[in-house]
């Protein structure tokens, strides 16, 4: 009796680096950086300039190699195995390095022929592409006619154009108008219902908690872990309530000896969940005060990135 031969299961943990540094001469760009983003997620890569996000970025994407540390990709070694890393990841840069003379079409057509896609198969999967980040109609038209932010959708589609596993987005929303930030959001949780592992890195706060599932906070070349998970658990617990009547609301909480924080005309609560706050938000109304205001006090990521004791640079 043969054993029935079975696939390989997926990879759940589709980028993992852990212990990664990166020095160029005297500068020490990444120290020590250790993080993991899941197949099926959108994880954002959040910290001030200079703290070495970009450098990381190269480093997962095998465009440059780490000095020390380890990082798999897809289940590949960048250093060992960086043909299978590229063929596995899309890669989406800060600025769009393209070919002004050429098409749209044929940019994605030209990029899908790097990926050994057949000529047929890659036009058809640009015109996809191009449908799908609202550039379809310049498809026979010279990139150098877009604007800052088409150039960036059109670098989306590029980084789409070999159906990656992993996509590593730096600074994705620069110059896009309002609209294509929301049809940005829309379509990495699409992307990532689609099973691929997204990490993203944008100054975008406030955008980037309705897109992202985690985050991972960069400080001087390294990540900051479980100190930085414990800041975005405590500010997601931080409720702004505003009343009609302000003075109402403070003696309806002093009388029941419920803790708040002043805040301007309102106050901060916090709760352990949403349950909890539901169950606040009936409590104040049964009181008679007339509460126009309950919800979040702000960004979970802003809260969390003021707080950090980040030398500016």
């Amino acid at each position: 009796m043969t054993a029935t031969a079975q696939a390989p299961a997926p990879v759940r943990e589709a980028i993992v680096a852990n212990g990664v540094a990166r020095s160029f001469g005297s500068v020490r760009a990444v120290q020590d950086a250790t993080l993991t983003v899941p197949a099926g997620s959108v994880t954002a890569l959040i910290g001030p300039n200079g703290c070495g996000k970009t450098t990381l970025m190269l480093m997962l994407s095998g465009l440059l190699r780490p000095d020390t540390g380890t990082i798999t990709v897809a289940g590949h070694n960048p250093s060992t195995d960086a043909a299978a890393v590229r063929a596995a990841i899309g890669w989406m840069p800060d600025q769009l390095g393209s070919w002004d003379n050429l098409t749209c079409l044929q940019t994605l057509t030209l990029m899908g022929e790097a990926y050994r896609i057949p000529r047929a198969t890659a036009r058809e999967r640009g015109l996809d592409l191009l449908e799908r980040v609202h550039l379809i109609e310049f498809a026979n038209r010279p990139a150098r006619v877009l604007s800052r932010g088409q150039k960036q959708r059109l670098s989306l589609a590029r980084a789409l154009v070999h159906d990656p596993q992993v996509l590593l987005l730096d600074e994705p929303a620069n110059g896009l108008d309002p609209r294509s930030r929301i049809e940005l959001r829309t379509l990495v949780r699409e992307f990532a219902a689609e099973g691929r592992a997204v990490l993203v890195s944008s100054h975008v706060l406030a955008e980037l908690d309705e897109m992202v599932d985690d985050a991972i906070f960069m400080s001087q070349g390294r990540t900051l872990g479980d100190d930085a998970a414990a800041m975005v658990a405590d500010a997601k617990t931080r409720y702004l309530v505003h009343a009609l009547d302000p003075a109402a609301l403070q003696a309806a909480l002093t009388g029941a000896d419920v803790p708040f924080e002043a805040a301007g005309e309102g106050v901060i609560m916090r709760f352990v969940d949403e349950q909890r706050a539901a169950e606040a938000l009936t409590w104040l109304v049964q009181q008679g005060v007339r509460i126009h205001r309950f919800g979040p006090a702000g960004s979970a990521l802003e809260q969390t990135y003021m707080a950090m004791n980040e030398e500016r640079r």
